[in-house]
């Protein structure tokens, strides 16, 4: 089991910068896949950006590319998401996933998932 525990969501202007952390405990990770998602109220999960714990490769989300920086820290097994020049359509819950397996940005595929950090951008 993978245990994942986001936080740093909050209230934030147009404009505004944000980073979530997803702290991750109980299995070794070294060979997932971490993403992030994001759900607003009535629309689907959609995936925001993801990151392999033992390379560099990250990958975007196209709406939020050159905003948003997914990085990790492995000596902590925490994932990050700086979140810059935010805008109201950015407004959400913001989730945290763990995958055992190739890339992905199919929230279905993910097999772990933290509870979820709210994330409000006002105009």
């Amino acid at each position: 089991q993978v245990q994942l525990v986001e936080a740093g969501g909050g209230l934030v202007q147009a404009g505004g910068s944000l980073r979530l952390s997803c702290a991750a405990s109980g299995r070794t990770v070294s060979n997932y896949y971490m993403g992030w998602f994001r759900q607003a109220p009535g629309k689907e999960r959609e995936f925001v950006a993801a990151i392999y714990w033992s390379d560099t490769n990250t990958y975007y989300k196209d709406s939020v590319k050159g905003r948003f920086t997914m990085s990790r820290d492995n000596a902590d097994n925490t994932v990050y998401l700086q979140m810059n020049s935010l805008k109201p359509e950015d407004t959400a819950t913001y989730y945290c996933a763990a995958r055992q397996g190739g890339y992905s940005t199919l929230h279905s595929l993910y097999q772990y998932w933290g509870q979820g950090t709210q994330v409000t951008v006002s105009s």
